[in-house]
């Protein structure tokens, strides 16, 4: 069974079209722009956060591991190769769930860039690499009315279960019902 500290630290990804740096607090002005739109908060809540707030915000992701060591968070800022601009970004956050190595998985992808796939491609990258470090299961809480995010779930191989968290839907699956994505790979730093 893989202990939680065996999870390396989050390294640079490759996505299809677009990089996933580990996440640092100077991305923080880049990123304010990129989620500073009310109609992006529809789903996931809350409101645009300032430059300060996001960098107060990421000084506390930054570092991997939560306080008390129960979780390790990992995450990501989307940047477009065509351009090296920012769209968004994914995370996970890995803990013991059930006795199993989980990683609980998000994305957000900026208005102005959504509709484009990149959300797909990068939570693909994210989850093939978690998988790759031993990760055992992988959930996500979706709104049961956004159905992009749902399809960004079903295409990590993701299936929708009967549980509401905050108003959101869980999704589930274990290691032994997804495949590895072709063209998903770690790229070296």
């Amino acid at each position: 069974m893989p202990a939680l500290a065996d999870v390396p630290a989050a390294p640079l990804l490759a996505g299809p079209r677009q990089d996933l740096e580990p996440l640092r607090v100077r991305h923080a002005e880049e990123m304010a722009v990129v989620l500073d739109d009310p109609a992006l908060h529809e789903f996931i809540g809350g409101e645009p956060a300032t430059v300060e707030q996001l960098q107060r915000q990421y000084s506390g992701q930054v570092p991997g591991p939560s306080p008390d060591g129960s979780q390790r968070w990992f995450n990501w800022v989307l940047r477009r190769r065509c351009d090296r601009r920012a769209v968004g970004t994914v995370q996970a956050t890995v803990s013991r769930e059930d006795q199993l190595l989980t990683a609980e998985v998000a994305w957000v992808v900026g208005t102005a860039h959504q509709g484009r796939g990149y959300a797909k491609e990068s939570a693909a990258a994210m989850v093939t690499w978690l998988r790759r470090c031993g990760i055992e299961a992988v959930v996500a809480h979706v709104h049961p009315e956004h159905p992009a995010s749902q399809a960004v779930a079903r295409a990590v191989g993701l299936h929708p279960t009967a549980t509401l968290v905050d108003g959101e839907v869980r999704w589930h699956s274990e290691a032994s019902q997804v495949r590895e994505r072709p063209g998903m790979r770690p790229r070296p730093r």
